[in-house]
């Protein structure tokens, strides 16, 4: 009985890894054929695999255990012989977890925490030859960067195979190799002791994949990332990625999740923990896809941090929301997110409309502007470390979600996101440049959502934050529509003159009608701060911008909105949008 019910765990772990990677391996065919429709789609099928697996797995356990589901015993024999199975299998971590996903979706009344593979896990197997090529100083730097382009699945669809090596090559020069130049050299100025490792799998997201290495030069680790994308002709590189933060925010939580085929996922991890290493394991895990194990290893890096730290969780700086709680602890990057018992008014939404946009975005292009969350059901927290008025907020908002016995909060349902500044707050404190930076980008932020197909809804400022990055996110996602759901209106001109001073309005409005020229009254209450955005993007106030953005979405048109600068790409003028 045990290792049959071990073995259904292990049978529903592999056939979901087995789609998984079946619906990753499928990019490489979709990028050279330019359908970017689907590799948008496989993205959206992956996101849904796990949780649909562990339903089907849960399910069948639930029925074929009967009552014996509650027998604590039973569960802690099932979860050892599993753990031996699990042992020769290459995501053997994430195996573990997906064990705990099926398990808590069990209904044995009470989990345990003592059933749960908590402690974090480590797989001590490696693939038999290393997952990237590395290329040796012995050769001139045009033959190391030509090699590197042909070893790639697109040989043979370059749009100029020699005018990229030679571009590729010139920003090595410029960029990489300054500062380089002391001890033994080649001809070409490179450290002889000089190497560079590619991964052999590129990265697919979207319209692009990545060629993704490192230079190790006098043993220091240095990133790059070649983009490529499709032209008239063909393939070609569209930049020399090496500056640490562009990688990070090409990898960050407010972009899609890579398409990447991995044997060993550690071992992906350990190398883009090279070329990222201010990232934790559960956003690189996140990057390439499995964010169901990067959600276990946030929970884990959050509980040991409690250990080793002092500080109280408190309410989140800013202005309260209408729908959710916010709090967090000053030591750690994230906040913790509950929907409330009772919206403020005018919200008029339930909690499961709050959680179906959440879910939304989960599975949407984020293209860059909005952030990731992860989904928590019985989150444990220690009492002791909360603040009283925090405590005291969470019980008069959310008392519905809360749990406390002995020393122990458990929190029902939450969600956890990057903290980030919120952008009021921001320009309160910021100087005249830094501010009209923000501005810039919060315009920008809102255009990029728009060519996603993304209406943000409430484009406060309050609902944007800036990474540490200065970048400007979008994080409240309770009002988000889809752009094309939308109808975009001009206020139609008054019947009579009273019409403008009584105040009221004298037009029908539907559900969803928008009026652009409206934004301008409540998007920004500071008039220096209104004027900047005016002159950058004062188109956003006119409702024909919004219309050509529907009508290139309903063309089927996925517009190029770059992850990294304009000024990186080697011919900016190419179509898209930085």
């Amino acid at each position: 009985m045990v290792q049959s019910f071990a073995r259904m765990i292990e049978a529903g772990f592999d056939d979901y890894l087995a789609r998984f990677r079946l619906l990753t391996q499928a990019a490489e065919t979709h990028f050279l054929n330019g359908d970017f429709h689907a590799i948008q789609a496989n993205t959206r099928y992956r996101l849904a695999l796990y949780k649909d697996s562990v339903r089907k797995i849960s399910g069948w356990l639930s029925t074929d255990m009967g009552q014996r589901r509650h027998d604590h015993e039973l569960w802690h024999s099932i979860r050892e012989t599993y753990a031996v199975r699990a042992l020769h299998k290459p995501a053997y971590e994430l195996a573990l977890t997906y064990f705990n996903s099926v398990y808590r979706k069990v209904p044995v009344g009470e989990h345990r925490l003592d059933v749960l593979f908590v402690a974090p896990q480590r797989h001590a197997l490696k693939s038999k030859a290393p997952i990237y090529r590395r290329h040796f100083a012995v050769r001139p730097l045009e033959d190391i960067v030509r090699r590197i382009l042909l070893d790639t699945p697109f040989r043979g669809h370059w749009e100029d195979l020699e005018r990229d090596t030679l571009r590729v090559a010139g920003r090595i020069e410029q960029g990489l190799l300054q500062g380089q130049r002391s001890g033994q050299r080649n001809r070409d100025g490179l450290d002889r002791h000089a190497r560079v490792e590619v991964l052999k799998n590129p990265f697919y997201r979207n319209k692009g994949a990545y060629i993704v290495g490192r230079a190790v030069l006098h043993e220091q680790v240095h990133p790059f990332l070649l983009p490529v994308l499709h032209g008239p002709a063909g393939l070609y590189v569209d930049a020399f990625i090496d500056d640490p933060d562009t990688v990070s925010i090409i990898f960050g939580f407010t972009r899609s999740y890579f398409l990447v085929d991995v044997d060993i996922p550690s071992e992906m991890v350990d190398f883009l923990g090279t070329l990222i290493p201010q990232k934790r394991k559960a956003e690189l895990y996140n990057s390439i896809g499995f964010n169901k194990h990067g959600k276990s290893e946030l929970y884990r890096s959050f509980a040991e941090h409690l250990e080793h730290s002092t500080d109280k969780l408190c309410v989140t700086p800013g202005i309260r929301g209408m729908v959710m709680a916010v709090f967090h602890l000053p030591s750690f990057p994230i906040v913790f997110k509950l929907i409330k018992d009772r919206f403020d008014p005018p919200k008029s939404s339930t909690r499961e409309e709050v959680k179906a946009k959440y879910k939304l975005v989960s599975q949407h292009d984020r293209v860059g502007r909005m952030a990731d969350t992860h989904e928590f059901v019985d989150f444990r927290f220690p009492l002791d470390r909360f603040e009283p008025e925090l405590l005291e907020e969470l019980r008069a908002c959310a008392g519905s979600l809360l749990n406390e016995e002995e020393n122990t909060l458990t929190i029902r349902h939450l969600y956890t996101e990057r903290r980030m500044v919120p952008l009021n707050l921001y320009l309160e404190q910021a100087s005249a440049e830094a501010a009209e930076a923000a501005v810039s980008d919060y315009g920008r932020a809102i255009k990029q959502l728009a060519a996603a197909n993304i209406f943000p809804g409430d484009m406060l400022l309050k609902n944007f934050g800036v990474t540490r990055h200065g970048r400007v996110v979008f994080y409240d996602y309770d009002e988000i529509l889809f752009l094309t759901e939308c109808r975009f209106r001009r206020i139609p001109a008054p019947r009579r003159p009273e019409d403008e001073w009584s105040g009221e309005v004298w037009y029908h409005v539907e559900p969803n009608d928008m009026f652009p020229e409206e934004f301008t009254r409540f998007l920004i209450g500071d008039p220096a701060i209104r004027a900047i955005f005016h002159r950058l993007h004062g188109e956003l106030f006119d409702a024909d911008f919004w219309k050509a953005r529907q009508e290139r979405i309903r063309q089927g048109e996925i517009v190029s909105v770059f992850p990294y600068p304009q000024q990186a790409r080697f011919e900016p003028e190419r179509d898209g949008e930085a």
